[in-house]
């Protein structure tokens, strides 16, 4: 590969007689390697000696790989040993801290989306809040690792984050309790003859859940199922293998989803396999602004293979894969390797899912006000551009659905002091809408209507 790469660049070199060979352009290019790799020595050397304080080799080294990663894309890092233990952690579905997906946006923490019956979620965070201190001292010139680390400690001690929300004038303190997270991702209840079955993230346990949790829905409904809610809002995401599993279980054939990375030949497919668990009963997916990455994969392959409607918001648009590849002793690196592409051929890197059905999630009756700007990929730092030049649309202003209480992105902290004095008066945060509630949930009940609505016109077409 690295010779191909070599004659490429040979062919197109240019001297006023002779083009250079393979061999020249390689041997200049490490020379030129090695001269940056002595710039970066040097600067080391500097710092080590020169600094107004000692500082730790080890740490300087972590802050320069974090700052080589991070600097490619907002979903590149390193990971110390105990961060990468984390990770591993994590994708097995139980982990300590607060359980709470954030990431980084102009050096503030932004939660990306509380996980379910977790610390978080029961403080009334919710997805585009930023977190601007922890315990008091801001988080500005934290990286992201660091601010994470912040935020997990012993099991049962108390954090206080600040908060600012996009709608709500000033700051305001949650204090959560570190807990251990067992994250139960798949979850499922009998709303009269549908089946409603939210999976909150892909973990190691997700598809094996989701086919015991929904035969046991499918027990309690009684009676032949009419139809089946897919509910994948706020879900960050997770494992590719098990999105494409949970995928897998509702379609009878076909491609779910292509991963292609910088090498042609490394593309893989993934196709699903016969079986419909579903018994191809009329289906919904519920997605929104929160739904990201492995829960795109499986809107975008139920949506292009007319399996599913989908209903809801544009999902976030994270359409890259990131590979964690180990560093003996070292931890490890979370690299972007590639992006995935839905059965049509579509990314939606940077673009998100677009519903069939557009649903707001709104209050039953009038609130008023604007939609609310909409987060995404697309929003931050150094994302990558759709490799088709797809952009974004740009967010709809028509008031044919009303916005619910729930946060605005893309605001950025207004202020960069300490955000509220002793005489201010925080503003109290909002429980978020119950998920899964047809009472509260509107998207849900909107969803619930049109499958009750095509149960009777099924028969009647017959």
């Amino acid at each position: 590969m690295i010779r191909k790469i070599l004659i490429a660049a040979g062919t197109f070199t240019l001297l006023s007689t002779t083009a250079l060979t393979p061999v020249s352009v390689a041997a200049a290019e490490r020379k030129e390697t090695y001269k940056l790799l002595d710039l970066f020595a040097e600067v080391f050397d500097k710092v080590r000696s020169e600094y107004v304080e000692p500082v730790n080799d080890e740490e300087l080294i972590e802050a320069a790989l974090n700052g080589m990663l991070t600097s490619l894309d907002p979903h590149s890092a390193y990971l110390n040993p105990k961060n990468s233990k984390d990770m591993e952690i994590q994708t097995r579905g139980e982990f300590g801290g607060l359980g709470i997906e954030v990431t980084m946006e102009n050096g503030w923490v932004k939660v990306v989306s509380p996980i379910d019956d977790t610390p978080a979620y029961r403080a009334g965070l919710q997805p585009g809040d930023f977190i601007t201190h922890l315990d008091g001292d801001p988080v500005q010139g934290l990286s992201l690792s660091e601010a994470v680390d912040r935020m997990r400690g012993i099991v049962n001690t108390d954090i206080k984050l600040t908060v600012r929300r996009q709608g709500v004038e000033n700051p305001f303190d949650v204090k959560l309790t570190r807990a251990v997270i067992k994250v139960q991702t798949v979850k499922g209840n009998a709303q009269g003859d549908i089946a409603y079955i939210r999976v909150s993230q892909f973990s190691a346990t997700t598809t094996d859940d989701l086919k015991r949790i929904f035969a046991n829905v499918r027990k309690d409904i009684g009676k032949p199922a009419t139809g089946v809610v897919l509910d994948l809002r706020n879900n960050p995401g997770g494992l590719l293998d098990q999105a494409v599993a949970v995928s897998d279980a509702f379609l009878e054939k076909g491609e779910i989803v292509s991963t292609r990375s910088r090498r042609p030949e490394d593309t893989q497919r993934y196709n699903a396999r016969s079986g419909d668990i579903a018994d191809s009963l009329p289906m919904v997916v519920l997605v929104n602004d929160g739904s990201a990455s492995a829960s795109e994969i499986v809107a975008g392959a139920l949506q292009d293979h007319k399996r599913a409607v989908i209903m809801g918001t544009r999902s976030f648009g994270k359409g890259s894969v990131q590979t964690l590849i180990p560093l003996p002793g070292h931890g490890s690196m979370r690299l972007t390797t590639a992006r995935y592409y839905t059965p049509s051929g579509r990314s939606i890197q940077a673009v998100g899912i677009e519903p069939d059905i557009k649903v707001q999630q709104s209050k039953v009756e009038p609130i008023g006000g604007p939609e609310r700007e909409r987060r995404s990929e697309a929003s931050l730092r150094k994302a990558l551009p759709n490799p088709n030049g797809t952009k974004a649309p740009a967010p709809d202003k028509s008031q044919d659905n009303k916005p619910a209480d729930k946060p605005a992105e893309q605001a950025p902290p207004a202020t960069t002091t300490a955000p509220a004095g002793p005489d201010a008066k925080p503003d109290a945060p909002k429980q978020p809408i119950k998920l899964g509630d047809p009472a509260q949930d509107y998207q849900l009940a909107r969803a619930l209507d049109l499958l009750r609505g095509l149960s009777v016109y099924r028969p009647a077409a017959k």
